[in-house]
């Protein structure tokens, strides 16, 4: 399994509007081969008032990293991105990749 992250920080104010971004699109990537499950995180721990910014990341699990790079290259992933324009102040700074190797995968206990 391989793992792709992007991490946003977002300025305080603009939270509603970048999950609605995200909640809006079609990523059709229930069609794309080798693609598991996509998640929004959002950060806890800290009140928003204390913070400059709010962490939110966004996570895909796939079949293999060969999958994703596939992925990266597709029409699939044009049309996905086309429209992920948020509006001006949203980000605090560009987001950040991260990619990783699952070197062990626990099951759930029921």
């Amino acid at each position: 399994m391989y793992i792709a992250m992007n991490r946003f920080k977002i300025n305080p104010g603009f939270e509603q509007g970048f999950e609605e971004i995200w909640a809006s699109r079609n990523s059709s990537l229930d069609n794309v081969p080798g693609y598991h499950s996509f998640k929004l995180l959002k950060e806890t721990g800290q009140k928003e008032a204390e913070s400059a910014f709010t962490l939110y990341s966004t996570l895909t699990i796939w079949e293999s990293e060969q999958r994703f790079r596939d992925w990266t290259k597709s029409e699939n992933f044009r049309q996905a991105h086309a429209n992920a324009g948020a509006a001006k102040g949203t980000y605090r700074e560009p987001p950040q990749l991260e990619l990783f190797d699952v070197v062990l995968n626990e099951p759930l206990e029921s």
